[in-house]
């Protein structure tokens, strides 16, 4: 039996390149732990997860659809996760749950420049554009807009993070695509745009795709073809699975491990 086990939480969760990312970076780092693809589904989710700590589980990274129930049913939350109302990365210890949202920190990361003074679209209004606004908002963004095929749960984001509610796309200087467009496939870059809104807007300088596969997504597509500078859903979920491994270790995370790994696999994932 391993030392410790992790896993990530969601419905689906199969297609998910988290455990093969982590348990590459679990051999990097000689630990005898094991992280494991956890299918729950939204009515059994509290339930499955009050129970790991006794199955050994140290801590779960979650996904869709769980990342707002997460939150709520953590006894305790970093300044982030209570901040964002939304948590993908729990920690069990002598039967309490801690949250955190390390989704946050991660597309900072990956961003890979400053956001301060950058004007954002953020297209979607799920946990991961909930960890994108406040993100982008604490990073001193110049103006941060969330635009929603659903207008009403991007103005209630939009109120809550005290940030603008975007009816039809606004001039940015970086878009983040934190929508499943792109995730079933099948959909071209000019149809992906329809979907989303986007009309005959143009791709802003840099794009940022949540959505990941082992080519890029139609939204990455778009913004590549535009000459825009892209970055992919891969990169984010690399870093934001470094900082949830760095809480449960307390040891540096292979980063380089840790996105080779992420890169070998051929799905498409959400956010």
């Amino acid at each position: 039996m391993p030392r410790a086990l992790l896993g990530v939480a969601g419905q689906p969760v199969g297609h998910s390149r988290s455990p093969a990312m982590h348990n590459a970076a679990l051999v990097e780092l000689g630990l005898d732990w094991l992280y494991v693809p956890l299918p729950l589904a939204p009515e059994t989710f509290g339930e499955a997860v009050r129970s790991l700590e006794g199955s050994g589980f140290k801590g779960i990274n979650v996904t869709v659809p769980h990342k707002l129930t997460a939150h709520d049913l953590a006894g305790e939350r970093t300044e982030a996760a209570a901040a964002i109302g939304a948590a993908n990365t729990l920690t069990f210890a002598s039967g309490q749950i801690a949250a955190e949202n390390t989704d946050a920190g991660g597309f900072l990361d990956a961003l890979g420049e400053p956001a301060a003074g950058k004007r954002a679209l953020v297209l979607g209004a799920g946990g991961s554009a909930r960890a994108v606004v406040w993100a982008l908002r604490e990073a001193g963004a110049a103006e941060v807009s969330v635009l929603n095929r659903t207008p009403q749960r991007a103005a209630a984001l939009a109120a809550e993070m005290g940030v603008r509610h975007a009816v039809r796309p606004a001039p940015a200087d970086l878009l983040v695509n934190c929508t499943s467009v792109g995730l079933g496939g099948g959909r071209g870059p000019e149809e992906a745009v329809r979907a989303l809104g986007l009309g005959q807007a143009d791709p802003p300088a840099t794009v940022v795709d949540l959505v990941y596969g082992d080519g890029p997504g139609p939204v990455a597509a778009w913004a590549a073809q535009a000459g825009s500078r892209v970055v992919d859903g891969l990169e984010v979920l690399v870093r934001q699975g470094a900082r949830s491994l760095e809480l449960w270790t307390g040891r540096e995370a292979p980063v380089e491990v840790m996105r080779a790994a992420a890169r070998a696999g051929d799905r498409r994932s959400p956010p």
